[in-house]
């Protein structure tokens, strides 16, 4: 039965990871830790590597330790980036070029029981931490109940964890073995796991160090004095400052690097070191990382991070330097003075953005413009996408397209990819007149059902030079139909924070749902996800609360979500594909996000002595990130 249920468990396998004997042959290591072991500082690496490391395969070759991996980021927030290319070490990671074939990382086997409702991951013994603790399975479970099932820490429980509005369940069978069990069978839930462990842990913690800020471990008066003593007005936000690897030294990780100069006010790098109790060896046994420190300095634009990259300062990455085909050009012509290679990699997001109107608007005159889908599909109408493509995009893209799977994923479904994306003004100006907006002011405006001038604001990230310029040219098309439009660009963390509240007229977001729709629902359907939810933010919530908060969406939207929650307990692919067909059939009716064109691959500089780097056959931007890539294989050759 076990066999079946992994077999049938949709595009995802779960692999034994492949192991090395090491007969009496010694493991080896940095030559600065053998220095540290040496002064007594640091144990042998036969007693900080567990009992059967992870073995990874080089790209290339068996790589050379040393050297310096310099990256860039977009202000102190835009940590995620880097996060997804040093931490994406999870219980489970994606295989190479996979958005869906899941294999064993921190878990060294993974056991399916109860025809798909419970997994048991059994965790590698002797893994350690970065300060040598033990992560065993009470790190899941102070993830479980101090982290999970506290309001103050997860005021939202994660949708991923709940089928028909039953959380997961999560006990300890023994000090490296734990079992999730749901109340049926959880068809996406190693995928689910795979997917947001890409930038951070998730589902364990460090029990040990996080305890000490935590009320049920330490007495409550004596932790909020220590909040207000260090800035925080509540226990909780000390909490997660402590919790967090890129703004605390002494938090433990087990990442292959650690932060020992961290984020602070002013800070303009933000410097990592090798974790010598890191857990993944090469085949000739030795330890991982190659590389020694990771230096990833702030900039404040994406201009600033392109001129490092073109001046030799940045070893290997794609975002943010390149966002746009302008940059690939630049690239293209800067790699002999810059030392490096361009590698274009193949994304997987279905579109270059995704526009949603906000369909909670607290202005009931805009709310009821906005929920009328001749509106939104007379915006779509009045898009001249070529055009878009030709001088932003420099007609890299291949077609006009709306927000939905790609043609390569098994749940694609054309009507939703197709409808709406000609270009046809005439049609949207009479889509317009048929609901009554027929009236001008003095500039030819059209005059909303109480007097006022029909204007939207479109709010854009700041830093994406792309997406405004792809908005002064839609500003340009829909003022044409007699559509007053503005366009607001402003910092990420403001355009997130007022999208969340449903504060927006409409906005931009990076698309979702290429691929795997099923893990990136967001606009597929208004989910849990509210920084990305342009759409519907309040039906998301309610979604996400079970309906405690938010609003209550119309039947339509009801009924997307029922499907959706079909998916998570379906096993079979053709059941999947059967409910994701009928959620993107009330998409390519309602359209209830615009789209552009499909995205172009993403160039990534990468340095000619920087190794182990695949080329573009070898690895996929899944859900827009390096989700799948071994960084602490990458090495330096000078």
């Amino acid at each position: 039965m076990k066999k079946l249920v992994i077999a049938l468990l949709v595009c995802v396998l779960v692999i034994s990871s492949i192991q090395v004997t090491f007969a009496q042959r010694k493991y080896k290591e940095a030559p600065i830790l053998t220095e540290l072991v040496k002064q007594g500082k640091l144990p042998p690496v036969e007693k900080r590597l567990p009992q059967r490391p992870m073995v990874v395969e080089p790209v290339e070759r068996i790589g050379k330790y040393g050297g310096t991996w310099r990256m860039v980021m977009l202000g102190p927030t835009g940590t995620g980036h880097p996060s997804a290319l040093m931490f994406n070490d999870g219980l489970v990671k994606f295989a190479p070029n996979s958005e869906t074939i899941v294999k064993p990382n921190l878990a060294e086997r993974v056991e399916l029981k109860d025809s798909g409702k419970t997994f048991v991951f059994h965790l590698r013994k002797g893994l350690k931490w970065s300060d040598g603790n033990p992560l065993t399975a009470d790190d899941v479970m102070f993830w479980y109940e101090d982290i999970l099932q506290n309001k103050d820490l997860t005021p939202i429980f994660p949708t991923w964890l709940v089928i028909e509005g039953k959380p997961v369940e999560v006990k300890k069978i023994d000090d490296f073995t734990v079992s999730f069990t749901f109340v049926k069978p959880h068809a996406t839930f190693l995928q689910d796991l795979a997917y947001k462990s890409i930038w951070n842990e998730v589902v364990f913690a460090p029990r040990h160090y996080l305890k000490q800020f935590h009320p049920r471990y330490t007495d409550p008066k004596k932790l909020e004095e220590l909040a207000k003593k260090e800035g925080f007005n509540y226990w909780y936000q000390l909490f997660q400052n402590k919790n967090d690897v890129w703004l605390n030294p002494e938090r433990p990780v087990i990442y292959g690097w650690k932060v020992v100069s961290p984020i602070r006010g002013g800070s303009t790098q933000v410097t990592f070191e090798r974790n010598p109790y890191y857990w993944k060896v090469d085949p000739e046994g030795n330890q991982l990382p190659y590389i020694d420190k990771v230096v990833v300095t702030i900039v404040t634009d994406q201009e600033v991070a392109r001129m490092k990259a073109l001046t030799g300062e940045v070893d290997m990455q794609g975002f943010p330097i390149a966002q746009a085909p302008q940059d690939y050009v630049l690239l293209m012509e800067g790699r002999e003075k810059g030392g490096y290679r361009i590698i274009p990699v193949r994304i997987t997001e279905p579109n270059i953005f995704a526009l949603g109107f906000n369909l909670n608007h607290k202005d009931p005159v805009l709310r009821g413009i906005f929920n009328d889908r001749r509106f939104r599909i007379a915006m779509s109408l009045a898009i001249n996408r070529k055009e878009i493509m030709g001088i932003v995009y420099l007609n890299l893209p291949k077609e006009p397209r709306q927000v939905a799977p790609l043609p390569e994923s098994p749940f694609y479904y054309e009507p939703a990819a197709k409808n709406y994306t000609e270009y046809d003004p005439e049609k949207a100006n009479k889509l317009l007149d048929e609901m009554g907006l027929t009236s001008r002011d003095s500039e030819g405006f059209r005059l909303r059902p109480d007097g006022k001038t029909l204007m939207v604001v479109v709010e854009v990230m700041r830093d994406r030079f792309d997406f405004v310029d792809a908005l002064e040219l839609i500003k340009k098309y829909w003022e044409k139909v007699g559509v007053k439009t503005v366009i607001k660009a402003e910092e990420r963390p403001l355009l997130f924070t007022r999208i969340r509240g449903a504060e927006h007229d409409a906005a931009i977001y990076f698309a979702s749902g290429g691929l795997n729709p099923v893990l990136e629902a967001r606009h597929i359907i208004p989910c849990a996800n509210l920084t990305a939810n342009v759409q519907a933010p309040l039906w998301g919530l309610w979604y996400a609360t079970g309906g405690k908060s938010g609003e209550e969406p119309p039947k339509e939207v009801k009924r997307q979500m029922e499907l959706y929650e079909k998916i998570k307990t379906t096993i079979s692919l053709s059941g999947q594909k059967r409910y994701m067909e009928e959620i993107l059939k009330i998409n390519a009716q309602n359209l209830y996000v615009i789209g552009i064109c499909d995205r172009a691959p993403v160039p990534w500089i990468v340095k000619n002595y920087f190794r182990n780097v695949p080329d573009e056959k070898g690895w996929i931007l899944a859900f827009g990130q390096p989700a799948s890539l071994v960084s602490a294989q990458f090495f330096i050759e000078k």
